[in-house]
């Protein structure tokens, strides 16, 4: 288990700090020249996420980090994608402790004073912690949650073995389990998908091509992370369990003609053909060739589906659900699914599709908060014009009802997509003391103060020349160029 004596000291600190600051301690410092608003957005997602380190006692990790939508439940999907931001400040920001308060309650018989709100949520708490190990090193915490507590095996059994009825020995949401695996897939419903009003509903029942993928995903990453804990037994168990996912998903998911995945209907097991952004986890698992995947990209960055000026709908917009002022799911932008997909593109290669799209994610965000009042971070977006999306009540009255103040996952347009995607920075790996760089900017720009491991390093771009100051040497790829960063100060003039 993570300890917290000093995140509780730094982030009692940090709550007490007044709003506005540049520069806080244990978090990195962007530099974009050409836009320098983005920068200021950055710390207001941060200023923002503060406010979302809560203290619950009776927890198993009463310092967590809270979604902001009910005080008295936390929710598994949306725990897991806070982790994917609040992993550039890992001293400061409890994201991957947050997880425990899952892992105890569910698979340690620790109890929980809040409720688990869908056990059933998606499952892919071994993708984000690999992302946090990637960041931190801590090979530690990888055999504790392989080898000692099994937790992340647990977790993938659990998904398996649910089914409408499961009862638990904490609360949970009074709708109850939906989740149940029948071979082919895995029946589901769209609050415990967390795509509540999702049009996906309409072709029900359904195998879920979000359910499948990200049981693949975990088997994929769990092995890979037994890998790390050095047990050969558990890599090669899902290893395997990973190959007979993919070989399921790619059977019965894939659509030739459209060059897709989608959802199939549990009885003829025809695909539905109704396009959101739940098609990109199977690329995310990793599951298409790369001939699939390039399909893929033609047919649903398209501007009539997933693409356009605002990328990333909820539903392709040709669909007869898409709704131009979202909806909820039925239109608007999420920035969870969002960065799922934007994460699929980049292990394909298709670094311009994913860095434009989270360029324009990140554009439509700031002129939302520029624009529309009262000037903050919503929970998703409207599709069409720089508003926050809008929501349709039981009594069929549109409103601007979706949550202020989200970070949230929504966090991870200001902070993560701006680091990893409009400054380049997409991969970074403190087991082999790496940082790959997509330089594809002309202004300056680049971090600061950015930890991975023990290495603290600032990285800038100016007029042909970036310039590295760094605690402990490590390599770093510009543009798939490697080179071989020294302790102190380096300049480099980059390859073009």
């Amino acid at each position: 288990m993570k300890k917290l004596h000093i995140l509780l000291l730094i982030s009692s600190s940090l709550l007490a700090s007044g709003c506005g600051e540049k520069e806080e301690p244990g978090i990195p410092t962007p530099v974009f020249d050409a836009r320098p608003e983005y920068v200021d957005f950055y710390h207001t997602a941060w200023e923002q996420a503060k406010a979302h380190i809560k203290y619950q006692p009776g927890l198993v990790q009463p310092l967590y980090m809270d979604e902001g939508f009910r005080d008295e439940a936390i929710w598994i999907w949306d725990s897991e994608f806070m982790v994917l931001f609040c992993k550039y400040a890992p001293k400061v920001f409890p994201g991957i402790q947050t997880l425990d308060n899952f892992y105890y309650t569910l698979h340690g018989n620790a109890g929980s004073p809040l409720s688990v709100w869908h056990p059933d949520n998606p499952p892919f708490f071994a993708w984000v912690e690999n992302d946090y190990y990637k960041f931190t090193g801590d090979k530690a915490h990888i055999k504790e949650l392989i080898s000692e507590k099994q937790f992340l095996q647990k977790h993938f059994e659990l998904f398996n073995t649910m089914k409408p009825g499961t009862e638990f020995p904490f609360p949970i949401c009074n709708i109850g389990i939906a989740v149940e695996y029948k071979g082919v897939g895995y029946n589901w419903n769209s609050w415990q998908s967390g795509m509540d009003n999702t049009p996906r509903k309409r072709e029900m029942p359904l195998f879920w091509v979000d359910a499948i993928s990200q049981q693949a995903l975990s088997a994929l990453y769990i092995s890979r992370l037994a890998r790390v804990a050095g047990d050969k037994a558990v890599e090669q168990e899902y290893k395997d369990k990973y190959e007979d996912l993919k070989n399921k998903v790619n059977r019965y998911y894939w659509d030739e003609e459209d060059g897709c995945y989608y959802d199939i209907r549990e009885g003829d097991l025809s695909r539905t053909h109704i396009l959101t952004p739940a098609s990109f986890w199977p690329m995310l698992a990793e599951i298409p060739s790369q001939e699939q995947a390039e399909a893929m990209v033609r047919f649903a960055l398209q501007d009539d589906k997933l693409g356009g000026a605002v990328p990333w709908t909820s539903v392709a917009r040709d669909d007869v659900d898409f709704d131009p002022d979202g909806n909820y799911w039925r239109g608007s932008m999420w920035l969870p699914t969002a960065y799922m997909g934007i994460k699929a593109l980049e292990k394909y290669g298709f670094f311009e599709q994913a860095d434009s799209t989270a360029e324009a994610i990140l554009e439509h965000m700031w002129q939302t908060y520029s624009q529309y009042e009262p000037h903050t971070i919503w929970e998703c977006y409207n599709p069409t014009k720089p508003e926050p999306a809008s929501k349709v009540t039981s009594a069929s009255t549109r409103v601007k009802s979706v949550k202020a103040d989200f970070c949230g996952w929504s966090a991870l347009g200001p902070i993560s997509l701006f680091i990893e995607n409009v400054l380049g920075f997409y991969d970074v790996d403190a087991p082999t003391a790496t940082v790959r760089w997509n330089l594809h900017q002309s202004c300056r720009h680049g971090i600061e103060k950015l930890s991975f491991g023990n290495t603290v390093t600032d990285i800038l771009y100016e007029d042909g020349v970036v310039t590295v100051k760094t605690n402990r040497p490590y390599t770093l790829y510009i543009n798939g160029t490697r080179y071989a960063i020294h302790r102190g100060k380096n300049r480099i003039h980059p390859a073009k």
